[in-house]
């Protein structure tokens, strides 16, 4: 990869900003930079190319920082979502269930061995989605309590899940490598949590800010491409590593000068390369070569979306229902994954993409229902 092309990256990156910045439209960054990529990738011009090492090292790179970034900012030390704790996870609970079912049909339908996965994608919500667009309408009150520790849920259990569903001929090796990489979490939150109650953290804060030595940032890069290099030796996707670091870092209590800084560097480079180099390797032509993918990718995001307002059942709001189907990181990674160790048919990524992009177009129907709704009573 040349610094023209890095030059190309950044600058059609762009496209995201531009295509989420109408509010009313509530549309997710993402889908800017991943359509940047298919029209500059195999799809489109060919000018970049997913495979190159030195861009897909970095796609890489980026992926581990954008679920890390997506997993510090689940809320889980928000007081006020224990009390809906119970019903999320029912909710949570009833999705995963119908999910099953739905993609064992799905799969028996187009002819794949994906049940699991399809499985796992119909059932999970994104936090990285569902979060900002609630704190953007300034949604509130009980109901949409109930829904963050639903979504919370969900997601942590697909990610955990995805690398299990994706390949199961080698479930039993992703299965402890995943276990593995939580219990590196685990030992990370029980690391910071004794710098943060010994006092230690605030000394070298407040060192690192008078001398402008950027510490905890730096600690926390290495923290991660550590657990990220345990997970790539033990065959695990480095979506589960970010996370797992990002969820240690929640529950501790993020500093708000690295939040900062890692935002800065997540959303301003490292991330939209990755969904510019994920866009890239697409090739969106096998939809129109396999129009069953088509119709499976449509599957997959109505599916996804009905298999949500179930919930209903369990007294949630339409409009929440809707909005919690929004699906992103875990039919993304689930690409990733695939693409890199060939396990899908042709289309078939893509097809996962299509269904994501589904499931996004429902849920920012069901934000802006909700905001007519009035659900606004108090800002999570």
């Amino acid at each position: 990869m040349t610094f023209a092309e890095l030059a190309v990256v950044c600058g059609v990156g762009i496209a995201g900003p531009l295509l989420a910045l109408p509010r009313r439209w509530q549309l997710p960054v993402v889908l800017g930079e991943l359509l940047a990529g298919i029209v500059l990738g195999r799809t489109g011009f060919g000018y970049l190319d997913a495979g190159d090492p030195t861009f897909a090292f970095l796609g890489d790179l980026g992926f581990a920082l954008v679920m890390f970034v997506a997993g510090s900012h689940v809320p889980v030390r928000d007081p006020r979502l224990r009390p809906a704790l119970r019903v999320g996870l029912a909710r949570a609970v009833v999705v995963g269930v119908v999910a099953a079912g739905a993609g064992a049909l799905l799969a028996a339908i187009a002819g794949t061995h994906h049940a699991p996965l399809y499985a796992v994608l119909m059932a999970s919500s994104s936090a990285a989605v569902i979060l900002p667009v609630v704190g953007s309408l300034g949604l509130g009150g009980p109901q949409v309590l109930a829904l963050l520790p639903q979504v919370a849920v969900a997601d942590a259990a697909c990610i955990v899940a995805l690398p299990l569903a994706i390949d199961p001929a080698h479930a039993l090796r992703a299965a402890v490598g995943a276990v593995a990489v939580v219990a590196a979490g685990v030992v990370v939150f029980v690391l910071l949590r004794s710098a943060e109650r010994s006092g230690r953290r605030h000394q070298v804060h407040e060192v690192s800010e008078v001398r402008e030595f950027a510490l905890e940032l730096r600690v926390s890069l290495m923290v991660l491409f550590a657990v990220a290099a345990l997970a790539v030796w033990l065959h695990v996707s480095i979506m589960l590593a970010g996370f797992a670091c990002g969820i240690a870092v929640a529950g501790v209590g993020e500093p708000r000068r690295v939040a900062k800084q890692l935002f800065a560097l997540t959303e301003g480079f490292l991330g939209p390369l990755f969904f510019v180099w994920l866009g890239a390797g697409l090739h969106v032509r096998d939809l129109a070569s396999h129009p069953s993918m088509t119709l499976l990718g449509l599957a997959l995001g109505l599916g996804a979306v009905g298999c949500h307002l179930l919930t209903c059942a369990l007294r949630a709001p339409v409009p929440l229902a809707l909005l919690s189907a929004a699906q992103l990181g875990v039919p993304v990674a689930a690409v990733a994954i695939g693409n890199q160790q060939g396990l899908f048919e042709p289309g078939e990524g893509t097809a996962l993409v299509l269904g994501a992009l589904v499931s996004i177009a429902a849920a920012v129907v069901g934000a802006n229902l909700a905001a007519r709704a009035g659900l606004r009573e108090a800002t999570p």
